[in-house]
């Protein structure tokens, strides 16, 4: 048994590789272009046996060629809910042999984090994942810190040379594999890395079929199929009649592994061949001797990849009587060596064997190997699989097994969490004794289910408890229907979380019960969610501010509802009052009695965010955060996250707003929530777009409107406005125009908030002024000046604006901008500092054509105002308007510089990189000398021109000489999207040809 030699098990790799050339040609064009480009995606896609398994053994060879690391990995049938099976098969053994080293690449707080999954990189003496600040995270965004930390340490693994991760069989891959490649295609990592995934359609969630696509210019599919005919006689070789062949070919469709099969039965006569891939494998498994198929069977509910030891264990055999089976096993092809284990050699092998075996000597194996487990202090996420196959109705030992492993596992599987649970209530006993047991399981189940993207099942789950609860169970009741709620309200269902909710009050013998309020509270904010204020209104206005029989923390939820409807009323003094009372509540409450009304003062943070209260608004954010994280509130956290993005990117700390509107897009993806997901994707759209990302920030407008879900209210109307914002800081003037009208309502009942009119005003006062005569000019726009603000709008003074007569002329664009700056005047709240100065600035803009000196006074007592009011980003926007319009008064230059130079410094220190690029060049047109800054080091040359990285590739491909033909085809882009890319280059860099941007970038 020595000589074994560590590796995949590939299948017929000893048999030369019969046709296949489109496929070979595909995988080398992944190979190359990974060598070149860096990260790319690879997906084979193919039947049971067509031969996906021998083509990454290819592929392997190929890497090893050009230098690259193949590390290869699996899942499998039966271990389906292990948390990243296939990543700790393809990743752990080279982590363990070289744990040093990647310590010291990604660094220990990386590595504690990654030992929660590889056990090759848990410290010696320490149980893996044992980080506090991943254990305390149990909202299950800790998985999303975990696939950040995997695709770092995958680019590490990359460098110097290359690495290959191949991922066979991913249909049968947990969903936290799942999640991770999906995570990786949108986020790919440095270096060249080429990762190759294979899949059987048929069995496969749909979200494997699409991730080649996600992966854009960076994946690639292969679809495998059948052998044909020819090809058929070139595997089976001279030796076989062309009659047989033709009839294997016949009886197999083509299928290589059912082929060889087939020919492995060479006294069969062609009449009597199997039907099946499967019965042509149990006619091969009845020519083993009794002792090697009861080892077979043994390994086979053992695990994918097995030990000898464990197989003696499960077949009750002694060590050599194993060893012996094994031997033979080896030498008849059932089962192929990998090191110190071994592995069969095909899945359909594994599976073969496996329902070769009874049914109830399976479970009675399973139940040995548990046992054995038990006895060597395995942990319970290694014995909860076997637990499960071998556990009986009302083993209290199997529940408490199948919990512990639940639990550790929530935070990084909550999927597998959910999985283990249900089977803890399978077999959970249903009496009286155990039913508060079982009350508290549903409800912890109820949460895997929400936190782990699966909503529906959370919610029916949810609903189910609820039944079960009795009638008279107010308090518990009253709790399980505003958990339902949410979900409901997750799942874009408001009316049937209202429904809910007014049915279990209506069940209360006393409406203004202590436990009423959990769900009238729940229905203010499904009021203002709808924008009916009053409604809400008109409910808190029937609460008290506390009662005697309320439980801790009530009082303080209540009145973290109360300042936005306020505001919305326009009740600017009522407002800041109740938010200085609810701050005050909110201090003085410990953390433990906040966690249950976390959606309540979700809404107090972004009321202070509206209010301008920034200070206290991170200070609530950040402490509500860290509450839903450890108590397991990803649809809180998310929205939570969202909403410390937005006020963020108010006092421009653009690079952290960023980070956190990241943080919040991806927890809403693993959420699956539409409504999470058009929360964060409006946040990261404005801070793409202030940070100068054009492009990134399109991406996400575009997707959070594309979302379709919250029709008519407020967030949907904010995420089309932020797309608008976003397509008017790219100089796209006309279509942005169009999109903050549309977001607006055209100022007749807006659904957005007070302050994002405001600054929509002034953003259209700017757009207006910036727009070309001739061809943009009164493009889209006249019909929403002509609709004029009705007396829908917040401020109820019903002011129209006039009709523009589409003639372009620049005293019109230069009128419609007055106009939106008097809106601006109007809308403006002196009590709100934040958002004084806007109508300065949106002045500024109206008079920058026509009265450049009043303009520039406009502009610089907007940047005082904005200033004061900590909206640096906007202050430093109303310095390059004053510097701009002091170039055009007479003696001005030196206003100009101080006032661009004072703009330079704010854009750097708040990392706008475009605004930034725009007022530098400007200095440099006044002969000043301006440096890289700091927002240069992290975006290298694009960051110094104001480009995207996207655009900085494309305008070096031409600098080099280029045809936007061959640009497109080096890129991976069409040849329009680049055109268009070149567009915004020439605007950015203010050069009008191909050798202008070869100039600009050699400056």
């Amino acid at each position: 048994m020595d000589g074994r030699t560590a590796g995949p098990v590939v299948t017929g790799m000893s048999v030369p590789l019969v046709g296949r050339r489109d496929a070979l040609t595909a995988l080398r064009g992944a190979m190359a272009a990974s060598h070149r480009d860096g990260f790319q995606f690879l997906a084979l896609a193919g039947e049971p046996g067509a031969g996906k398994t021998r083509l990454l053994g290819e592929l392997a060879a190929m890497a090893g060629e050009n230098g690259f690391t193949p590390l290869w990995g699996r899942a499998a049938e039966y271990e389906q809910m292990l948390p990243y099976s296939a990543l700790v098969d393809a990743l752990d053994d080279h982590l363990d042999a070289r744990r040093e080293e990647v310590v010291r690449t990604v660094g220990s707080g990386q590595a504690t984090l990654l030992s929660g999954v590889f056990p090759g990189l848990a410290a010696d003496g320490a149980p893996a994942g044992d980080e506090p600040a991943l254990a305390d995270d149990r909202s299950g965004l800790a998985r999303y810190r975990l696939y950040r930390a995997v695709r770092h340490l995958v680019g590490a693994l990359a460098e110097p040379t290359g690495l290959l991760l191949v991922l066979d069989d991913v249909h049968w891959a947990d969903d936290g594999t799942l999640e991770f490649l999906d995570h990786v295609v949108r986020h790919p990592p440095a270096g060249p890395v080429l990762m190759a995934v294979a899949y059987r359609p048929a069995q496969a969630a749909p979200r494997v079929a699409t991730l080649a696509a996600a992966a854009g210019p960076r994946g690639h599919e292969v679809v495998v199929g059948p052998l044909s005919a020819a090809e058929v006689r070139q595997f089976l070789g001279p030796d076989v009649s062309r009659g047989r062949g033709t009839a294997l070919y016949e009886a197999s469709g083509g299928n290589p592994f059912y082929l060889e099969a087939l020919a492995r039965m060479g006294g069969t006569d062609v009449t009597e061949l199997p039907p099946t891939v499967l019965a042509a494998l149990q006619v091969e498994l009845g020519d083993l001797s009794p002792g090697a198929l009861l080892v077979a069977q043994a390994a086979a509910v053992a695990a994918d990849e097995f030990e000898p030891a464990v197989a003696a264990v499960a077949a009750e055999l002694p060590p050599d009587a194993t060893l012996a089976a094994l031997d033979e096993l080896v030498e008849r092809d059932i089962v192929r060596s990998a090191g110190a284990r071994f592995r069969f050699r095909h899945p359909l092998v594994r599976r073969a064997v496996y329902e070769s075996a009874a049914a109830g000597w399976r479970l009675g194996a399973h139940a040995r190997i548990a046992a054995r487990l038990a006895e060597l202090g395995a942990p319970a996420t290694v014995r909860a699989h076997h637990v499960e196959h071998s556990g009986s109705f009302g083993d209290l030992p199997a529940v408490e097994v199948l919990v512990a492993a639940a639990r550790a596992v929530t935070a990084h599987a909550p999927a597998t969490s959910a999985h283990w649970l249900q089977a803890a209530l399978r077999l959970m006993p249903d009496d009286a004794g155990a039913r508060e047991d079982r009350l508290a399981l549903m409800l912890e189940l109820s949460w895997a289910q929400g936190i782990s993207g699966r909503l529906a099942e959370g919610r029916d789950t949810a609903r189910e408890l609820l039944r079960m609860l009795p009638e008279d169970d107010y308090p518990r009741r009253g709790r399980a229907a505003r958990v339902c709620a949410l979900m409901e309200r997750q799942l874009d269902r408001p009316q049937e979380a209202r429904a809910l909710l007014l049915d279990e009050l209506s069940r209360l013998p006393n409406p203004r019960a202590a436990a009423a309020v959990p769900m009238r509270m729940r229905l203010v904010a499904e009021s203002m969610m709808r924008v009916d204020f009053r409604a809400a209104q008109a409910v808190l206005d029937l609460m008290p501010d506390n009662a005697d029989d309320w439980e801790p923390g009530l009082a303080v939820a209540v009145a973290a509802l109360r300042p936005m409807p306020a505001l919305a009323a326009r009740r600017t003094d009522d407002a800041l009052r109740y938010a200085e009372i609810a701050g005050k509540l909110l201090a003085d409450a410990p953390d433990e009695h906040l966690s249950e009304w976390l959606d309540a003062i979700a809404w107090l943070c972004w009321a202070e965010s509206y209010l301008g209260r920034y200070g206290e608004a991170l200070r609530h954010f950040d402490r509500a955060a860290s509450v839903a994280r450890s108590t397991g509130q990803t649809y809180i956290l998310t929205n939570l996250l969202a909403g410390r993005a937005k006020t963020l990117v108010a006092t421009g700390r653009l690079a952290e707003a960023r980070a956190t509107a990241e943080e919040s897009v991806e927890g809403a993806r693993l959420l699956d929530s539409g409504q999470q997901l058009v929360f964060a994707l409006t946040q990261l759209c404005l801070a793409e777009s202030w940070s100068g990302d054009d492009e990134a920030a399109l991406r996400a407008g575009e997707e959070a409107v594309r979302c379709g879900v919250g029709a008519g209210e407020t967030w949907e109307a904010t995420a089309r406005y932020a797309r608008g914002q976003a397509l008017v800081n790219a100089g796209r003037f006309a279509d942005g125009v169009e999109a903050v009208l549309d977001a607006c309502n055209r100022f007749e009942s807006p659904r957005v908030d007070p302050g994002t009119l405001l600054q929509a005003s002034e953003t259209l006062a700017y757009a207006d002024a910036s727009r070309e005569t001739g061809t943009e000019a009164g493009t889209g726009i006249g019909t929403g000046i002509g609709a004029g603000i009705g007396t829908g709008i917040a401020t109820g003074t019903g002011a129209g604006i006039g009709a523009g007569t589409g003639a372009g002329a620049d005293t019109e664009a230069s009128a419609r901008a007055a106009q939106w700056a008097a809106l601006a005047v109007r809308l403006e709240d002196p009590r709100l500092p934040a958002y004084c100065g806007f109508a300065a600035l949106a002045r500024a803009h109206a008079l920058s054509r026509r009265d450049p000196s009043s303009a520039a006074a406009a502009a610089e007592e907007a940047a005082r105002l904005l200033g004061a009011g900590e909206r640096r980003l906007d202050a430093g926007r109303a310095l390059l308007t004053a510097g701009l319009a002091h170039l055009g008064t007479p003696g001005g230059r030196s206003r100009a510089r101080e006032n661009l130079r004072a703009a330079a410094e704010v854009f750097d220190a708040c990392g706008a990189r475009g605004l930034k690029a725009r007022t530098e060049r400007e200095l440099r047109r006044l002969g000043v000398r301006v440096g890289g800054g700091a927002t240069t080091a992290p975006g290298g040359q694009a960051t110094r021109f104001g480009l995207s990285p996207r655009e900085l590739e494309v305008a070096q491909l031409v600098a080099e000489g280029l045809t936007n033909q061959q640009v497109a085809e080096r890129l991976f882009l069409s040849v329009r999207t680049v055109e268009t890319h070149l567009s915004r280059i020439f605007t950015k860099l203010e050069v009008t040809s191909r050798v202008g941007v070869a100039t600009a970038l050699t400056r």
